[in-house]
Parts: structure tokens; C-alpha cells; sequence
């Protein structure tokens, strides 16, 4: 019997490739006679896992030699406190409070402007609240600050649903700040243009593996400008320097994590996942788009091919919706609690036929009304 379809926004589903090699390795790692949980991080069996897993990733995503690759804990939201107390003093005069611009298009952006707070004077260049994060704010209307030591946006919010197809170019803004990116939800899934980022971070519960590692991509110019009140270690050039070894790094994590980057290369690496991801984001939202129950609310010039929200217009229907929609084994399709209605969250490890299956049980719902 085939596992059932897992729509979680995340944590997220992992490929059955995946979860069959790390069970095989469970409790013998390679003929080491230990399980990849149970090894010292500093030993020579995890330091082969750790450099194979960074060079991975380096081929996967073409990551330039400029840029340091970390591996972090505390997920996006500790990043949206480590981010402005390792930049926003970048470019500030000795003892000042820095500053840093922030594009609001969704309930993760929102989060990180609010954090920064505490740590900057954290300046709201743009927003999309005005219409209920349903579209991106032309980067032309942006009002950027000539001080800003950063520009930090959300390239996918999950909740919302929103994506920036393109990455913004700041330097055709007329703005000299290093781009931040939060890519945690559709980090993997399309190649990353790093000639327009200074410094990019993610979780890795959505699309690379478990919860418990954070990814930091930083430029190196960027590195050692960290706040006096740093932690340790969260001072991107220490934990950089110390090759992310600092502090016991979430060992496991990057176990799986190592192991998704190898599944992806045998996949055909980002080029062919954009392809996938488009043609099932496609698949969905034709769906959605040609139905008389259903709609999404999102601009479709930028519908997240990750995240895709959408709601019944008889609201009634919403808990036989999902009744009927576990009975098939397609499971976590409720929506996030702040903007209710459903989310399918299609990510990498989601094959086509999981999409196809939902869109077959999206015809039979309306058709049969529960």
C-alpha cells in the first residue's frame, strides 16, 4: 500500500528514497558500528558527512565561492534576530543603531520587521498589507533608505501563499544595500540568482529535510559586524571560521539534509526541479481557477509554487472537505489558523501524482458537495 499524501507546510514530507536510506543507516553508518545520531560531531565519520553534505549543496544551488555556507539553529524566526545583530551595525557610525529596510508581503516578513526592532531602527520600505498580502509591491515603489544597511524580504511567504518569481535588483533601485532573502519555503526548489543577494537563510523543515537545521548563506564581506550583544554563537564569522563546529551543530539534521541534496542531484538538480514544481503549482491552480467551489485570492503574476492557499465558497463544507480528503490519504490540507480556508504545501519531496490525486479529489468534492 502506497503512504498517503502529505500536503504539510511543515514540517514537511520527505522523499520515500530518502527516509529508506536513513532507515537502512539507523543504527550502522557505513560499517562505523554507529548510527549518525549517536556520532561526536568532531569525529572523522560526521566530518565526511559534513563536507559532502556543504559540496552538495554548493553544486546543487551554484553557491559562489564568495559565500560562506553555515549551518545554524533556531530556524527563521532566531534568524530574524541574528540577521540585524550580524548587519544592521555594518554601515552605522561607531555606537549608532543601524538601520535596515523591510518588505512586508506576508505574516513571515511582518515577523521579521517586528524583530528587528529590538536591535534596529527597522524601517517599512514596502507592503502588501493593503490588500491582504494578495500581491508583491512593484520594487519601484519601494522607499528605500540611503541608510539602510540591508534590505530584507520574504522570497515565499508560506501562509499567504505570495512568491517573488525574480529577485528583486537593488542595484537598478539605485540602492548599494546587500539584499537579505528568507527563502525557508521554497528554498531548493528553482535555481537563486546570487548576484542579487548578500545573504540568504531558511529552515529546513519545509524543503530539505527535518526541523532542527537553519541554512545561512552569507557573502563574506558581510560577515564580522556583529553587535557587542551577539551571542557567540550566532556571530555569522565565528560560526563560519569555526567551520559551523562553534557549537554542536544539529548533526542529524544535516545528516538528512545531505542525503535530500544527493536525492535532488539524481533528480536532475534545480533546473529540473523548477520544471517539476511548475508543472504541478500548474496543475493545482488550473483547478482551482476553473472550479465553482473553489478560489485562491493571489495575484496569479506571483502564486507561491510552493504554497498554495485556496478556500471553499461555501465555507460549510470545509470539515467534510478535509473528512473526505484524509479518507483519500491526502492529509494537512486545513490552512493556517490566522487566514483560515486550505493550504497544499507541494514542495520537492510532493510527485506529481500526490498533485494529481488532490486535483482528482477537488473534481469529485464539488461534483458530489461532500
Amino acid at each position: 500500500m502506497s503512504r498517503p499524501f502529505n500536503f504539510s507546510a511543515g514540517p514537511a514530507a520527505i522523499a520515500e528514497e530518502v527516509l529508506r536510506e536513513a532507515a537502512a543507516d539507523m543504527l550502522d553508518w557505513h560499517g562505523s558500528g554507529m548510527g549518525v545520531m549517536e556520532m561526536s560531531h568532531r569525529g572523522p565519520e560526521f566530518g565526511a558527512i559534513y563536507q559532502q553534505t556543504q559540496s552538495d549543496l554548493r553544486e546543487l544551488l551554484a553557491i559562489p565561492a564568495q559565500f560562506k555556507i553555515l549551518f545554524m539553529q533556531g530556524g527563521g524566526l532566531a534568524e530574524n534576530a541574528i540577521v540585524p545583530m550580524n548587519l544592521s551595525a555594518r554601515t552605522a557610525a561607531p555606537g549608532a543603531r543601524g538601520t535596515a529596510d523591510f518588505v512586508v508581503t506576508g505574516s513571515w516578513s511582518q515577523k521579521s520587521l517586528q524583530e528587528a526592532t529590538k536591535y534596529c531602527n527597522a524601517q517599512l520600505a514596502a507592503s502588501s498589507a493593503p490588500n491582504g498580502h494578495t500581491s508583491l509591491p512593484e520594487p519601484a515603489s519601494w522607499q528605500l533608505s540611503s541608510k539602510a544597511s540591508y534590505v530584507q524580504v520574504c522570497t515565499n511567504e508560506t501562509i499567504h501563499g505570495v512568491e517573488f518569481h525574480t529577485l528583486p535588483d537593488l542595484a537598478a533601485l539605485g540602492c548599494n544595500a546587500p539584499l537579505v532573502i528568507d527563502f525557508s519555503s521554497h528554498v531548493a526548489s528553482r535555481p537563486v540568482d546570487w548576484s542579487r543577494v548578500g545573504l540568504a537563510f531558511g529552515g529546513a523543515q519545509k524543503n530539505l529535510g527535518p526541523a532542527g537545521l537553519t541554512l545561512v548563506v552569507a557573502r563574506e564581506d558581510l560577515l564580522g559586524h556583529a553587535l557587542p550583544i551577539c551571542p557567540s554563537a550566532f556571530d555569522y564569522k565565528i560560526v563560519a571560521d569555526n567551520q559551523s563546529m562553534f557549537n554542536t551543530p544539529p548533526t542529524y539534521s544535516i545528516y538528512i539534509a545531505g542525503l535530500v541534496f544527493q536525492w535532488l542531484k539524481r533528480q536532475g538538480g534545480m533546473a529540473a526541479m523548477e520544471a517539476r514544481n511548475i508543472a504541478k503549482a500548474t496543475l493545482l491552480y488550473e483547478a482551482i481557477d476553473q472550479s465553482q467551489l473553489y478560489y485562491n485570492k493571489v495575484d496569479p503574476h506571483c502564486r507561491s509554487r510552493m504554497n498554495v492557499p485556496f478556500y471553499l465558497r461555501d465555507e460549510r463544507l470545509n470539515d467534510a472537505f478535509l473528512a473526505g480528503a484524509k479518507a483519500r490519504g491526502l492529509l494537512q490540507l486545513k490552512g493556517h489558523k490566522s487566514v483560515g480556508g486550505m493550504r497544499a504545501s507541494i514542495y520537492n519531496a510532493m510527485p506529481l501524482a500526490g498533485v494529481q490525486a488532490l486535483v482528482d479529489y477537488l473534481h469529485d468534492f464539488e461534483k458530489t458537495g461532500g
